[in-house]
């Protein structure tokens, strides 16, 4: 084990004299060594629990005779960090986090970990890193945030960013906004629609890299806890058996995660993650094969914001465990993938039932045939881009209209805000995608604003950044190429037609390969000077196509 390197022999008296100065015990020092990396801190609600979590899972390790080996990670909350300059750094915090995963897990040559993430970007990260070391791993997540309440009705976060849109139209006074400030957080935990954070913390689920409930079970329940010390207790299963994580996150178990994701109608930054995932697993993926699982896969949650359900209505209907066993019902899964439980899928799943017909539909009466994310294709998106189907209001499946194309996401806001965008306009925000941005930003703001105006059923929105898990709406992201790789968005002026056909996965402007040739001879990239380590970033980076992951 590698443990061994740190505890063991002669030649290793000094590494174990920093471990007694640490407090250890020569009988700690026999056992298997594992890494328990938290993500705690006091500036994420997702997190601000998380130090309890870590001790529970601290207990099952020792519970099961391992020694647990506390350990940080950062992480940042996408909500405070939306709207400014700081979503720069959320999308590429993700490698940072998979770099001192796999910097701290191989510099202490640990024999297996706990991962306890809980929001966006800190999830596929830290799975990211275990997957490369390939040692035994588990996620065990902080869980989702209860509902807010808002003049008695439930509410969350994207409530919230709607109501800012509201009030800048007079929709809303401020009294009414403050109740929504006040209300739609009510504690600790990932927001509770099926935003980014929840959506991976289900597809974890999925993957089988960690126990069932890991996606649903409220951060402030009992069990969240009890959670945190079976996974401690599982790890060391997997140590004892060397059983790794790449043995979980494999071809099959890919493609499982994605039929859950359509089923679930998970948020659109759960493409960009699976492909990292994926890439770091050694799997082969591209976004064909998530169209490919999507047309076979039925819709069968709205949660928010596509519906007014919410995590803990999922939890209480039968959790990832209901969805996976209707997708099973009918082969849309492989149930004969392992998991971190001992069993396979379809052992874990054999009891399952949906319980609220609201929050799952059954299999043979789902919101759609079809899943709820849709890949789409065009002369502006020629290595593809995405859509969260399950999310567009049914009139805006189809759509054209005139181009409004901003260089950024401010100036797209103010315009907005202003009242300067009109129902049928097609917002095109350029110059945010990982290198351009750099950082693919997400563009809540606008979606919202747009949302809360009343203008999401009828004005469209593409970008080469990406949108919260939050937004709904017409809103197409990740174009690639991008237009600070010379991506064809960046060709795009103002008035041009822009057709959007989500059935047909088709994205294209209105112009002739003649026009746009001519416009590409005369283009000149757009020049931005980045700072700190967004720089090395920029020049590192790949396509969102590819997962943006660093190459």
């Amino acid at each position: 084990m590698p443990g061994h390197n740190v505890t063991q022999g002669v030649e290793r008296a000094p590494n174990r004299s920093l471990f007694y100065a640490l407090g250890y015990t020569e009988e700690e020092l026999h056992q298997p060594l594992i890494g328990v990396v938290s993500a705690y801190s006091e500036i994420v609600p997702g997190h601000q629990h998380l130090d309890k979590l870590a001790r529970a899972a601290c207990d099952g390790i020792r519970m099961a005779g391992g020694t647990p080996i506390l350990m940080p990670c950062i992480g940042v909350c996408d909500g405070i960090a939306m709207g400014h300059v700081g979503m720069k750094y959320s999308l590429p915090s993700r490698e940072l986090i998979a770099d001192s995963v796999e910097t701290m897990l191989t510099a202490h040559q640990l024999d297996g970990a706990v991962l306890l993430p809980n929001c966006d970007k800190i999830v596929p990260g830290m799975l990211m890193g275990a997957l490369r070391m390939n040692l035994p791993a588990i996620v065990c997540s902080g869980g989702p945030m209860l509902a807010g309440r808002v003049n008695e009705q439930p509410s969350t976060l994207s409530k919230l960013f709607e109501a800012v849109g509201a009030h800048k139209a007079g929709i809303i006074d401020d009294d009414a906004l403050l109740a929504c400030e006040q209300g739609a957080c009510p504690g600790c935990g990932s927001c509770s629609g099926m935003y980014t954070a929840n959506s991976m913390n289900c597809l974890c689920e999925a993957l089988g890299i960690a126990l069932p409930g890991n996606g649903t079970i409220p951060a402030v329940y009992a069990a969240r806890t009890q959670l945190a010390k079976q996974s401690g207790i599982a790890v060391m299963r997997l140590v004892r058996e060397n059983i790794t994580a790449r043995d979980f996150v494999n071809e099959k178990s890919i493609r499982n995660a994605l039929a859950c994701d359509m089923a679930l109608g998970c948020s659109s930054n759960s493409v960009l993650h699976l492909l990292a995932i994926a890439n770091e697993a050694d799997v082969p993926l591209d976004l064909a094969l998530f169209n490919e699982i999507s047309a076979r896969t039925p819709n069968l949650c709205h949660l928010a914001p596509a519906g007014p359900t919410h995590m803990e209505d999922l939890y209480f209907a039968g959790g990832v465990a209901a969805v996976q066993h209707e997708l099973l019902s009918l082969g849309l899964i492989d149930g004969s993938a392992p998991s971190v439980t001992g069993k396979t899928v379809a052992g874990n799943v054999a009891n399952a039932i949906v319980r609220n017909t609201n929050a799952i539909r059954p299999i043979d009466n789902p919101y759609s045939p079809t899943g709820g994310l849709q890949i789409l294709w065009g002369n502006i998106a020629q290595k593809g881009c995405v859509v969260k189907r399950s999310a567009v209001a049914p009139e805006m499946l189809r759509h054209e209209g005139p181009a409004r194309v901003f260089d950024g996401e401010e100036a797209a806001i103010a315009a907005i805000y202003a009242g300067n965008i009109h129902a049928g306009d097609v917002v095109v925000i350029r110059y945010e995608g990982p290198k351009g941005g750099p950082g693919m930003r997400e563009m809540l703001n606008p979606t919202s604003a747009l949302a809360g105006m009343g203008l999401d059923t009828s004005v469209a929105l593409i970008t080469d950044g990406r949108f919260s898990g939050a937004s709904r709406g017409a809103s197409i992201g990740h174009v690639s190429p991008e237009a600070a790789n010379g991506g064809d968005i960046a060709l795009i002026e103002e008035g041009d037609i822009i057709a959007i056909d989500i059935p047909n996965a088709s994205l294209n402007a209105r112009l002739d390969a003649e026009t746009l040739a001519a416009r590409r001879a005369a283009y000149i990239p757009k020049q931005t000077a980045h700072t700190g380590w967004l720089a090395r970033y920029a020049r590192m980076v790949a396509g969102a196509d590819k997962g943006a992951i660093l190459l």
